[in-house]
């Protein structure tokens, strides 16, 4: 294994690095994810002719929306709610508003560079490989890696990604010249949590190099020994360390880096608030009889589905949106599967339909905060997070007046 600057004039003036590594020789083009600069010289390099296959900085999701504005409105948001991928999905607007947001504020479509990149290698028939890891995936190991309250703060930094308007600040734009997205988008998450920064960006430097492995593996019938990998600069030289040291094998680590923490077969907390919340009105009702036990199980109905309904009638629900709210937020603490928000959601979306335009119009619609309520997608979305949210005050709030109550 070696490392050496590299001759190609094409990449004269550009961060760069080669790594030679079992017969196949990797040109690491650092890029800025908002510079023309790179973009000629990506341009340039795969014209040049010296390379066989191209990696590239993006993952099937992100290159699809690049390459495929119009992909979005194909999208069943139905079964993205009934399959639990509510949260992905905002993740995967927040970095899509947050994209519009700099290419309207520098006059730049950031990741060109990246998109031309896999457009050309296509255009020349070379085999091209998307080496990063998903977005939604990244997001997922962040947030298992969070407390309660970290989580929430995560969620909420994605809200206020999709609201916010003014302009990026210029360290932001900073940390785009030195090259990574998901660092600039997630920055203040990134600053102060080092797990976020772990799975943000030293993981995927990891993960990233174990796919440039792969790539003499998954190329073996087509002879590829040259490759040019365009990735953002700030991973140039995480990803030619991990390309050059990393010693187990490269689908040991991909499929390390692809898993999620297992959760306990036995949901803890589930039990636990369940027992708590029916023992509760089983000792009222045993104590204090069946006046006190009504008592409590009425305050417990009010406190979850008042204020889910109300987090739904914020959101713009529906009237039977609304209900739906009312009736699944009391028993969202005994079962998962019933989460008020995920129902009302799914009602939502049943009863309004999200249509063609909704979906064209969605990375528009959420830069303004009349567009999330005119919007049916963005709308769907807020009465997922907002029910949610108010469900979830109702059970702290129900949970403390039981307590007064009982003792």
């Amino acid at each position: 294994m070696a490392e050496d600057l590299a001759t190609d004039p094409a990449l004269h003036g550009q961060p760069h690095a080669i790594v030679e590594r079992d017969g196949v020789r990797y040109t690491l083009l650092g890029t800025a994810h908002v510079s023309s600069a790179s973009v000629d010289a990506v341009r340039d390099a795969i014209a040049s002719g010296n390379y066989d296959a191209v990696a590239v900085e993006l993952d099937a999701p992100r290159l699809q929306a690049l390459t495929e504005p119009d992909a979005l409105a194909n999208l069943n948001l139905i079964q993205v709610i009934r399959s639990g991928r509510t949260a992905m999905f905002a993740a995967n607007l927040a970095l899509s508003a947050y994209q519009r947001r700099l290419a309207e504020q520098l006059d730049i479509e950031p990741g060109a560079e990246l998109k031309l990149a896999a457009l050309q290698g296509r255009e020349r028939g070379l085999p091209v490989h998307l080496i990063d890891r998903e977005v939604g995936l990244t997001f997922k190991r962040a947030s298992a890696r969070l407390g309660f309250w970290g989580r929430a703060k995560l969620g909420g930094g994605l809200l206020a990604s999709l609201l916010a308007s003014e302009d990026v600040g210029a360290e932001d734009i900073e940390k785009l010249k030195q090259g990574d997205m998901l660092e600039a988008s997630f920055s203040e998450f990134a600053s102060e949590s080092p797990a976020v920064y772990e799975t943000v960006i030293a993981e995927r430097d990891r993960y990233m190099a174990a796919r440039l492995r792969e790539i003499r593996e998954d190329t073996s019938n087509d002879g590829a020994r040259e490759v040019l990998a365009v990735v953002g600069a700030g991973h140039l030289r995480g990803l030619a360390r991990h390309l050059r040291e990393e010693t187990r094998p490269a689908i040991e680590v991909r499929e390390e880096l692809e898993a999620l923490p297992k959760k306990s077969d036995i949901p803890w907390f589930t039990i636990v608030l369940a027992a708590f919340v029916v023992g509760g009105f089983a000792w009222g009702f045993w104590q204090g009889g069946i006046d006190v036990g009504s008592d409590l199980l009425l305050q417990w109905v009010l406190a979850t589905g008042v204020l889910g309904a109300i987090g739904c009638a914020i959101a713009g629900g529906h009237p039977l949106s609304i209900v739906v709210a009312f009736l699944a937020s009391p028993i969202t603490p005994l079962h998962p599967a019933l989460a008020s928000g995920t129902l009302s959601a799914l009602t939502e979306a049943w009863l309004r339909k999200p249509t063609y335009a909704d979906f064209m119009a969605l990375r528009d619609d959420v830069q303004s905060v009349r567009g999330w309520w005119r919007n049916r997608v963005a709308r769907v979305l807020l009465n997922f997070f907002l029910t949610s949210l108010g469900t979830a005050i109702g059970v702290w709030t129900g949970g403390l007046r039981m307590l007064n109550t009982l003792f």
